[in-house]
């Protein structure tokens, strides 16, 4: 089926459908342009989400968890799927767009000069009409002519009237107009044998050529086009392998989320190595110690609606007494010292045994790194056109020193958690010996305390509500605080030394004596205060407690 054989009028169609054609490649140059635009923006902005979403320095502890090192690592394959999106847009501009905008130059070029072809045929064969027009208004105009000659010349010929010589000169103009008439029709006749062949071979060969050839370029376009599309499709292709593996890597990462270990991790970080608080001891108010006197001993759990009471604190104000005043909490503390003694035991020891494994480490690479220059100062010198020796000696000096030096840091290391570990232990034991000498509570002791009671009505009970130890509900106490005046219960001596870093909480030397102005009330602080009359909460497994009322049973 050709153009040519089909459409050999029709050249001002052709050449609109071959323009709208192009413009349509115009078009899909555009929309690849824009893809290209929105893939990239794309890429951009899921890079942008990934690096907004990093760890930063002061989360690092929070993605030791396999919840965070999982969303971490799906964070990381998104920007490789987004890279993958990046590669898609270079590819499609690089090559679809390149080679598309290459062949609408070429199309356009091809089909101006198919078009001026057409037009100068169109021209030579609109002459040829024109010529075959003047031809044929001569011989139209000669055949009058010789007519009106003749007809003349029989009226002049059958007049009587007139002399022979006019009616001869009648006959010569008759004879001149149909020779002339003759030659017109006679140029006619050939201008129209041209016209004929000029019109022939442009309706059979010539124009037909012309939209062959657009036909043909048409087609070359709308294969190219296809290829184009099936470009686009691979570069889609390519890269869907890539992204397949990111989302395995991704799902990889959701399978490796193990609660279990994360539970696991959470007791290794923040497990403070307290001992658990004793029972309470039992308090006999039958020996002669006064309601008053036992309920300043007891802890105050009793919460008064009318005045809501809060615990002291070093400034004498009442202050909430939060959760173990805030060990687990946020709290802003101090540049952390060099053997952790400000942490809890066993989150100290842990720190010391980082702290060794990292020296180490660190000692087995500087010493890796002295055998490589030894071996190679052995090399030296057996062949000293390779280097000289005496170049690796400072170095293995400096190497020596910093060997040195981790080594004194690790023995300085070693005996803080050597320290640790005897502290440890000689708090419990310390607190095993303690509280041996609590009280138990007799068949007989309770019959004297259920006399007491019901002797004096409207005595507070003493409950152990750990609850009620810490704080009450923020917006359930007045603003204004009342102050108590804790009365001294007893004695205690620190067995190691303890930095405040909390809230509420006091520092004590070793050895330091102090007084006891509130006991353990089941979360592992007791309340004292110094000679300075300092009040303050510290870590009862660090003291060696002597309780007034256990002198007086």
């Amino acid at each position: 089926m050709s153009w040519g054989a089909e459409l050999w009028d029709q050249y001002d169609t052709i050449a609109h459908h071959t323009q709208r054609g192009i413009e349509f490649n115009e078009k899909f140059t555009h929309f690849l342009k824009e893809r290209c635009t929105i893939e990239l923006d794309y890429a951009r902005s899921l890079k942008k989400l990934v690096r907004n979403f990093q760890p930063r320095k002061k989360e690092e502890d929070e993605y030791q968890f396999t919840w965070a090192k999982g969303f971490i690592d799906m964070v990381n394959e998104l920007h490789d799927v987004a890279s993958q999106h990046e590669v898609v847009a270079e590819n499609l501009q690089g090559n679809v767009m390149k080679d598309m905008q290459n062949l609408i130059a070429e199309l356009k070029q091809e089909r101006k000069r198919l078009l001026n072809e057409g037009q100068k045929i169109q021209e030579q064969l609109n002459k040829s009409y024109q010529h075959l027009d003047r031809a044929k208004n001569r011989y139209e105009k000669g055949f009058k002519e010789a007519e009106k000659t003749m007809e003349s010349y029989r009226k002049a010929d059958a007049d009587i009237n007139l002399s022979r010589a006019e009616v001869e000169k009648t006959r010569m103009l008759m004879n001149t107009k149909a020779q002339l008439c003759e030659e017109c029709k006679n140029e006619y006749a050939a201008q129209l044998l041209t016209t004929n062949q000029h019109q022939s071979n442009f309706y059979t060969s010539l124009m037909p050529e012309v939209f062959q050839q657009l036909q043909q370029m048409d087609e070359k376009r709308i294969n190219r086009l296809k290829d184009f599309i099936h470009q686009c499709a691979d570069v889609e292709a390519n890269v869907i392998p890539i992204i397949n593996t990111c989302i395995d890597g991704m799902k990889k990462a959701a399978n490796n989320i193990d609660a279990n270990n994360d539970s696991r991790l959470v007791i290794d970080r923040n497990k403070s190595g307290f001992p658990k608080p004793d029972d309470i001891p039992f308090e006999d108010l039958s020996l002669g110690q006064s309601i008053e006197n036992s309920n300043n001993v007891t802890p105050k759990n009793t919460i008064d609606h009318k005045n809501t009471s809060k615990l002291a604190t070093l400034s004498g104000k009442s202050k909430k007494r939060t959760g173990l005043f805030g060990l687990f909490g946020s709290s802003k503390t101090d540049d952390q010292k060099e053997d952790f003694s400000d942490l809890p035991p066993n989150q100290r020891r842990r720190k010391l045994t980082q702290k060794i494994d990292s020296i180490k480490k660190e000692m087995a690479k500087e010493s890796a790194e002295r055998e490589g220059m030894l071996k190679m100062k052995d090399v030296y010198c057996n062949n000293p056109a390779l280097g000289d020796p005496t170049t690796l000696d400072k170095k293995v000096e400096e190497n020596a020193q910093k060997i040195d030096g981790l080594r004194q840091e690790l023995q300085k290391f070693e005996g803080y958690l050597s320290d640790a570990e005897n502290n440890s232990s000689r708090g419990r034991d310390k607190r095993n010996s303690t509280s041996d000498d609590s009280i138990s509570m007799t068949a007989s002791e309770s019959s004297v305390i259920q006399r007491q009671d019901n002797s004096l009505p409207g005595t507070p009970q003493t409950q152990h509500n750990v609850t009620n130890v810490y704080a009450p509900v923020d917006g359930d106490v007045d603003d204004e605080e009342d102050e108590f005046n804790y009365p001294v219960i007893g004695t205690c001596r620190a067995l190691y030394r303890f930095e405040a870093v909390n809230e509420g909480s006091v520092p004590m030397d070793e050895n330091e004596e102090m007084f006891i102005i509130e006991q353990d009330q089941g979360d592992g602080w007791t309340r004292i205060r110094k000679d300075d009359n300092i009040e303050g909460f510290v870590p009862t497994s660090y003291l060696q407690c002597h309780l007034y009322e256990v002198d007086q049973v």
